[in-house]
């Protein structure tokens, strides 16, 4: 890759700060001759337990794997209704499909791009038994309001955490702010895996039991099932590669968030920066801004070497697989902010001087 090009992620280069702890924990494993649910699974699973602040914390394969067991760990009535932004990515959704639960779309504040806490009860029904929070971006969601709502309506509350290590809700981490949360440690997230990877946590025991069996097959003793569990289980090298990795989490975070605050500095206001609240300590999974004309200012980006994604050019609701599943359901704030959304370069590979870099290259497109 040429010097000058600042790609918008480099996962060998973040990674290579943890190569030898990794190569470790590889021999450990494959040394050890135990490859499923072994010593490592639960040692990352105390671990990362212990960071969140909770009292449980039970490896899965992947993060919408966590979202289903989360969810099918409820034990809901078949078809009850689901709280969910409409601007989520689809995981979060399909979940809840996948579950036997209906999603209903929430519309989200478009500052935060969170759910919009104003508007949950004109969609809370009869049939409504959850609200599924996403900490969409590293941001977490107004949860004292949601809260509020949930015990007025007697609801239980979820995290969609896959966006959230290390974000924190008036020095609550996410992860400890529901009844029950989902992570994924999809290679890129801020504590990502070389792999697929996920995990539920939770401060209820019951959920807690209900999510281990069903990871395995509804089974706490071999050929002994339960439940009608999955196969869901944290693969033993993944977990020994996130225990790796979890020490330098919180350094990780505190680069995003300085690499963050040079944008919001340096960047014109004629672009929407995420908002900064004294409540919230964003994590910065993805620093997104909003502009009018999106697809040229990243096309002119790219000429200059510079990429940059978009979280998520598509709305659920126009989706082709959400057409029968969210039938009826308008969401015009969740497609303006699709299209009109896109994610510059926040990684721990990039520099300060690369971020001015980016931000001059914005502001130039910006006063053209």
């Amino acid at each position: 890759m040429p010097a000058d090009v600042i790609p918008y992620e480099d996962l060998g280069a973040v990674n290579a700060q943890y190569r030898a702890a990794l190569d470790a924990a590889a021999k450990e494993v494959l040394d050890s001759g135990w490859y499923i649910l072994g010593k490592q699974v639960p040692a990352f699973e105390t671990a990362f337990a212990n960071y969140c602040g909770v009292q449980h914390c039970i490896g899965v394969g992947n993060g919408m794997d966590a979202l289903i067991l989360a969810l099918e760990a409820l034990q809901l009535p078949a078809g009850s209704e689901v709280l969910v932004p409409s601007n989520t990515y689809i995981a979060s959704i399909l979940a809840i499909v996948r579950a036997g639960l209906k999603p209903v779309l929430v519309e989200p504040d478009a500052a935060t791009y969170n759910i919009n806490p104003a508007l949950l009860e004109q969609h809370i029904s009869t049939n409504t038994k959850a609200i599924l929070v996403v900490h969409l971006y590293g941001k977490c969601a107004d949860m004292d309001a949601i809260h509020a709502i949930a015990k007025a309506h007697r609801l239980y509350v979820l995290e969609d955490a896959a966006q959230a290590h290390g974000a924190l809700y008036k020095n609550v981490k996410a992860g400890n702010l529901s009844d029950i949360a989902a992570f994924s440690f999809y290679p890129s997230k801020n504590l990502g895996a070389i792999g697929d990877a996920g995990a539920v946590c939770t401060n209820h025991e019951v959920l807690d039991n209900r999510v281990r069996l069903l990871r395995n097959y509804g089974s706490r003793k071999k050929y002994h099932n339960e439940l009608p569990g999955t196969n869901s289980r944290l693969d033993e090298l993944q977990a020994a590669f996130l225990l790796a990795k979890l020490p330098g989490l919180d350094a990780l975070v505190a680069h995003k968030r300085m690499l963050a605050s040079m944008y919001n500095e340096l960047l014109s206001d004629a672009v929407q920066k995420p908002e900064v609240h004294p409540d919230y300590f964003d994590a910065y999974h993805i620093y997104p801004i909003r502009v009018a004309k999106r697809n040229e200012l990243r096309q002119y980006l790219l000429e200059q070497g510079i990429g940059t994604e978009i979280h998520y050019p598509i709305a659920p609701v126009q989706q082709a697989a959400m057409k029968d599943i969210l039938q009826g359901q308008q969401t015009p704030i969740a497609v303006a902010i699709h299209d009109s959304i896109l994610s510059l370069p926040i990684s721990y590979c990039h520099t300060p001087e690369q971020i001015e870099r980016v931000a001059n290259a914005v502001n130039s497109f910006l006063k053209s």
